[in-house]
């Protein structure tokens, strides 16, 4: 019986392959971004040259870390973009968080606080809408739980403070650190982000828990309202 011919590889293999080399071999800046994102997009895309698709990905959004944090909605209206783009757009997004928040969890948190500010910057930083997180702490300073209080500006509306102590009270918790974005991207507090604070120490001062810090997360970097000297 003749052996049945193989099927043509599609006019993007070679490219593929030379991609799939240089990521192996090339270590961690051997692609640009875009070819990032082609390489994340080659299982939605069986064939073809899915490059086009990674450039209108990032005109439309400006860098590898705001698509990848984009909402599925805004994802879809860059032509070309299925479920399945989505899809494996997302599982690398959560991969990187999963991935940052062990490096928080494994240790005290005041020993590594670059990696937290890592795991938050990649948390938080592109959200276009503000988000309020509490990292409740034990005595040794390790994470007990990161806790989202919620969506929308940080003011008492928000964010209650007896409640915030009292959750942490509730798991054994004996600090505390807040966190929140500023999707203007620009980290520096403002006033009602520094009377909420003093508000929350105040409460937890007279229940046994410290409030170690206040970090705001933007874009452009974070702040520390501690090494800022406003608490």
């Amino acid at each position: 019986m003749p052996e049945k011919p193989k099927a043509p590889a599609h006019s993007g293999a070679g490219h593929r392959a030379r991609l799939r080399e240089r990521l192996l071999t090339g270590g961690a800046e051997a692609l640009a971004d875009y070819e990032v994102l082609e390489f994340l997009l080659f299982g939605a895309h069986a064939r073809g040259d899915t490059k086009p698709l990674a450039k209108a990905l990032l005109d439309r959004f400006g860098s590898l870390a705001s698509v990848l944090n984009a909402e599925p909605a805004a994802l879809k209206q860059v032509k070309g973009i299925s479920d399945a783009s989505v899809g494996a757009l997302k599982i690398a997004a959560l991969a990187a968080r999963r991935m940052a928040r062990s490096e928080v969890q494994e240790k005290p948190v005041l020993g590594s606080w670059q990696a937290l500010m890592d795991y938050l910057a990649i948390d938080m930083a592109h959200l276009h809408h503000e988000r309020v997180r509490v990292l409740d702490l034990n005595t040794r300073n390790r994470l007990l739980l990161d806790h989202l209080v919620g969506d929308g500006t940080i003011d008492e509306a928000a964010i209650h403070p007896r409640e915030v102590i009292k959750r942490g009270l509730d798991i054994g918790a004996s600090a505390l650190i807040l966190v929140h974005n500023h999707p203007s991207g620009n980290a520096e507090p403002s006033r009602a982000d520094i009377q909420i604070t003093n508000r929350i120490i105040e409460a937890g001062r007279h229940l046994g828990i410290a409030v170690l810090d206040h970090v705001i997360i933007g874009r452009e970097g974070q702040v520390s309202l501690k090494s800022k000297g406003l608490i």
